[in-house]
C-alpha cells in the first residue's frame, strides 16, 4: 500500500461515513465494463461541487490492491452485480490529484517532476528490481514487459492546469503531452479514469488525448444518473430531513441531462432527467436552510470576470437568460480552456461546463437552470457597472412592495430607471419590455411564481404573477408607445383573470405603457373587483 499506488479506502471511507450519503456504487458497473477493452478511458467533466472527487475516490477504494473494501461495498447497489467480485481490490490502482502536485509546485515542470519522482517512490517499492529508467512511462513499460502487471489510472482534477495557467499555452501543452505519452496506447493501462470541470483541450481540430470518451454537462450520455443527486435522490433526502422537496426544486434543480438507455427490447432509448448540485443540496439539508453556496468557489470569480467582459454581446445575452429566455448557442467550437473564446456561444459553453447554465440538448440551447444559479449571476451583476441592469437589480425589492401598495407613479419610476439600453434587446416593443419587467421585478421570484405569456381567457396575458403565500395575485400587461389605460381595459376585456379564481379577493391589474415619444413610462394599478 502506498501513498499514489494502490492506496487504502480512507477518502471514501469518510463519504460512507458522513450524515448524507447517496450511492452511486452502480458507476462502478460501467467502469468494470470497459476494463481492458479498446474504449477504456473515459474522462467525466462536470462543475466543482457535483461529487467528481467522491466518485473517483470510490473507484480507488473498490479496485485497489491496497486495502479491503468489502466490508464498505457489501450494502451498496454495485454488490449485487455479477462482475462486483471479480474486481474488488484485484488491481494496481495509481490514483493522482492533480491539484494537489500543482499546489506544491512553481511550474509545470517542476509540477511533473514531482509527479514523477512521487510515483516512482511507490513503484519502487513493489518492482524495484524492475526499475531501470527515470521516465514513468519508460519504468510502467518495463514493468509490463517483464511481470505483464496493468494498472487502474484515476486522475482527478485533471484541468487544473488550464485554470491555474489560463494563458500558458506551452504549460498546457507540455502538460498534454505528457499525460498523452503516460496513457495513450499503452499496454500498462487497463483502464483511465479522469475527472475535472472542462472537457478535455482541444488543438485545432485534433486532441492529445483523443483515445478518451468524453461525458459533459453537454454530452452525459449513459452517465447522467451519476452527473450528480438525481430527482429521485434528492426527494429521499427531502422525506428523511424534513425539507420541502418543492422549495428544494426551486434552489437547485434545472440541470436536465439527456440519458441513453436500453428499453425491454435491447433498443437505446433517450430520456430526460433532473440533476441537482449534491453539495447544495447537503449543505441546505445539513444546515437546514435554503441559499446560495456558491459565491465561494474559484468558478464564482470566473463568473464575474466573463459576464463582465461583454463578450461579443455577452450582457445582452445575460439579460435574456435572466428574464427567463432560453438562448441558441453552438457549442461545437468551443477550445475546452478558459481563455480562447471567438464568439459569446464559447463564453456561454463554459458556463455550461461550470454549471452555471444548463444546456437542452434537443433544442440547442442554454438557460439559467435555477435560483441558487440566478443568485450568482445577480450577485455578479449588482458589484459590476452595468448601469440600468444593476440599478434595476438593487431596486427591485421597492418595486415590488411598491406595487402591492400600489404607487403607480413610483413603479413607473422605477421602471424608467431600469429601462434597457441593449443592441439586441431593441427596445421597440412590448417583449423587450417585458425583459425589463422581468429583470426589475427580479426578488418578486421569492414570493411568486412567475409566468410570461400565460393563456387566459380570450388570449395570453403578458406577466402573471402567482403567489407562494400570502400576497396578492397580479395580472401585468404591457403596452409599448400606447397608454397604460389601453393596457388595463385589455386584461378586463379579455378577462386574464380566468384561472385564478382562488385569488379574485387579492388580485392586482396593472397596466404599464412606454411612450416611444416622450421616452417615458407610464403605470396604472387597480384592485380587481368582482
Amino acid at each position: 500500500m502506498g501513498i499514489y499506488l494502490n492506496p487504502d479506502n480512507e477518502k471514501f471511507r469518510q463519504s460512507d461515513n458522513s450524515q448524507i450519503y447517496v450511492d452511486k456504487s452502480l458507476l462502478i458497473r460501467y467502469t468494470n465494463q470497459i476494463i481492458n477493452t479498446a474504449n477504456n478511458a473515459v474522462c467525466v467533466s462536470r462543475p466543482r461541487r457535483f461529487g467528481k472527487s467522491t466518485d473517483a475516490n470510490m473507484l480507488v477504494a473498490y479496485y485497489s490492491k491496497g486495502c479491503d473494501s468489502s466490508e464498505l461495498f457489501k450494502d451498496k447497489k454495485i454488490a449485487s452485480e455479477p462482475s462486483y467480485p471479480l474486481h474488488l481490490n484485484k488491481h494496481h490502482v495509481i490514483h493522482l490529484d492533480m491539484q494537489k502536485f500543482l499546489s506544491l509546485s512553481s511550474s509545470i515542470n517542476e509540477m511533473l517532476e514531482l509527479l514523477n519522482t512521487m510515483i516512482m517512490d511507490d513503484l519502487t517499492e513493489v518492482y524495484q528490481d524492475y526499475i531501470r529508467y527515470t521516465k514513468l512511462p519508460l519504468v510502467l513499460s518495463n514493468i509490463y514487459a517483464k511481470t505483464k502487471a496493468q494498472f487502474i489510472f484515476i486522475i482527478d482534477e485533471w484541468d487544473c492546469i488550464f485554470r491555474e495557467y489560463k494563458q500558458d499555452k506551452e504549460a498546457q501543452r507540455k502538460y498534454l503531452d505528457y499525460l498523452r505519452l503516460l496513457l495513450k496506447e499503452q499496454p500498462y493501462v487497463e483502464l483511465a479514469y479522469m475527472t475535472g470541470i472542462l472537457p478535455i483541450k482541444k488543438y485545432g481540430s485534433h486532441s492529445a488525448l483523443n483515445m478518451f470518451d468524453e461525458i459533459s454537462m453537454i454530452q452525459s450520455d449513459f452517465l447522467s444518473c451519476f452527473m450528480g443527486f438525481t430527482e429521485e435522490e434528492v426527494k429521499r433526502l427531502c422525506d428523511q430531513s424534513g425539507m420541502d422537496f418543492k422549495e428544494m426544486q426551486e434552489w437547485y434543480d434545472g440541470y436536465h441531462l439527456n440519458m441513453k438507455l436500453k428499453d425491454e427490447k435491447g433498443k437505446i432509448v433517450n430520456k430526460e432527467i433532473s440533476i441537482y448540485s449534491p453539495r447544495s443540496v447537503t449543505a441546505s439539508i445539513a444546515r437546514h436552510n435554503f441559499g446560495n453556496y456558491w459565491n465561494d468557489t474559484e468558478t464564482y470569480e470566473s463568473l464575474r470576470e466573463y459576464i463582465v467582459m461583454n463578450y461579443d454581446g455577452l450582457k445582452d445575452a445575460v439579460i435574456k437568460l435572466l428574464a427567463g429566455e432560453h438562448i441558441d448557442i453552438n457549442t461545437g467550437k468551443f477550445q475546452n480552456d478558459m481563455t480562447t473564446f471567438e464568439t459569446k456561444d464559447d463564453v456561454l459553453t463554459l458556463l455550461v461546463h461550470l454549471g452555471y447554465l444548463g444546456y437542452d440538448s434537443e433544442n440547442k440551447q442554454v438557460y439559467i437552470p435555477n435560483k441558487e444559479v440566478t443568485a450568482s449571476f445577480v450577485n455578479s451583476i449588482e458589484s459590476s457597472d452595468w448601469q440600468e441592469t444593476t440599478k434595476a437589480l438593487l431596486n427591485s425589492r421597492e418595486l415590488l412592495k411598491a406595487t402591492w401598495e400600489m404607487q403607480a407613479e413610483k413603479v413607473a419610476e422605477y421602471i424608467e430607471e431600469a429601462h434597457l439600453h441593449t443592441s439586441i434587446l431593441q427596445y421597440n416593443d412590448e417583449n423587450a419590455l417585458s425583459y425589463t419587467l422581468s429583470i426589475a421585478y427580479y426578488t418578486a421570484r421569492d414570493d411568486y411564481s412567475i409566468f410570461r405569456e400565460l393563456p387566459s381567457g380570450k388570449g395570453y396575458a403578458d406577466i402573471v404573477f402567482i403567489p407562494k403565500k400570502d400576497k396578492p395575485a397580479m395580472v401585468i400587461e404591457l403596452k409599448w408607445n400606447k397608454e397604460a389605460l389601453t393596457a388595463i381595459s385589455q386584461i378586463k376585456e379579455k378577462k386574464y383573470m380566468h384561472g385564478l379564481e382562488h385569488y379574485l379577493n387579492n388580485l392586482l391589474l396593472v397596466g404599464i405603457s412606454y411612450d416611444k415619444e416622450t421616452k417615458k413610462h407610464e403605470c396604472i394599478i387597480e384592485k380587481y373587483k368582482n
